[in-house]
């Protein structure tokens, strides 16, 4: 059967979404690889800003080439000075700390679960599931340089990570099929949504760790968050907050 010019162009649209996302990953894998054999480590310790680069550069060039603007895909940016920007931000905080309060305990009480399980799961399972191989050891420790971490996760990890996936992707591959769409809690799930969390996940094997494809799961999440507050203010938030905690969890279990 022979797709109509109408039905060929959302097909490319998300051909050309799914080629930039692999653009970004493969830019990511290459730097991964070259930061084994470069001499003086510079590159593997700035691997995120690497990361960052890309997320930003690659979509910014489609999104302008377009004569679009990155508010249209849900970045709430209209300058420092700007009143909106603020009000905006500051829903999206409070958005973002009322689901972790939620979320955030229910998830505490399965990361003691599971790190209580794994040392008793035979050890090839083990070893796929999650990076810990000893018992946990709660006492509560924060990660090393802690106000450094909190700002990396915040400007160079959850920033450009939403910009790409929430921001970039599952707004425009919504809006290839803008009739399509599930409501979930208040929120609009349209086309594509979870073949954006799908690629999120994927993304995190840049580093070959069968775990982080669990990335998926917070993904649903920021992805709903997108949606349900109609920009990324609140799934920018969330995720910097949960790559904190799950960085407190792991030095306060096995650190």
């Amino acid at each position: 059967m022979t797709l109509t010019l109408a039905q060929q162009a959302p097909q490319r649209a998300r051909r050309d979404l799914v080629a930039t996302w692999a653009l970004c990953i493969g830019g990511l894998a290459v730097a991964k690889l070259v930061s084994l054999v470069e001499p003086s480590g510079l590159l593997a310790a700035n691997l995120a800003g690497v990361a960052a680069f890309l997320f930003i550069a690659l979509p910014d060039r489609k999104i302008h080439a377009r004569g679009e603007r990155w508010t249209e895909y849900g970045f709430p940016w209209w300058g420092l000075s700007s009143p909106r920007t603020w009000r905006a931000w500051g829903r999206g905080l409070g958005a973002a700390l009322a689901v972790c309060a939620i979320v955030f305990p229910l998830f505490f009480a399965v990361f003691w679960a599971y790190g209580q399980a794994l040392p008793h799961l035979p050890r090839w399972l083990a070893s796929i599931l999650a990076p810990y191989s000893l018992p946990p050891t709660p006492h509560l420790r924060l990660p090393p340089h802690f106000a450094l971490f909190a700002v990396i996760q915040l400007f160079v990890v959850a920033l450009p990570e939403e910009l790409f996936y929430r921001g970039f992707m599952q707004t425009a591959w919504a809006a290839t099929d803008p009739t399509r769409g599930v409501r979930v809690l208040g929120a609009r799930l349209g086309k594509g949504f979870l073949a954006t969390q799908i690629l999120f996940a994927l993304g995190h094997l840049v580093v070959l760790q069968p775990w982080r494809l669990g990335t998926f799961f917070p993904g649903l999440l920021f992805g709903w968050l997108r949606e349900r507050t109609g920009n990324i203010a609140a799934s920018v938030l969330a995720h910097a907050f949960s790559n904190i905690l799950m960085a407190t969890l792991e030095a306060s279990f096995y650190g």
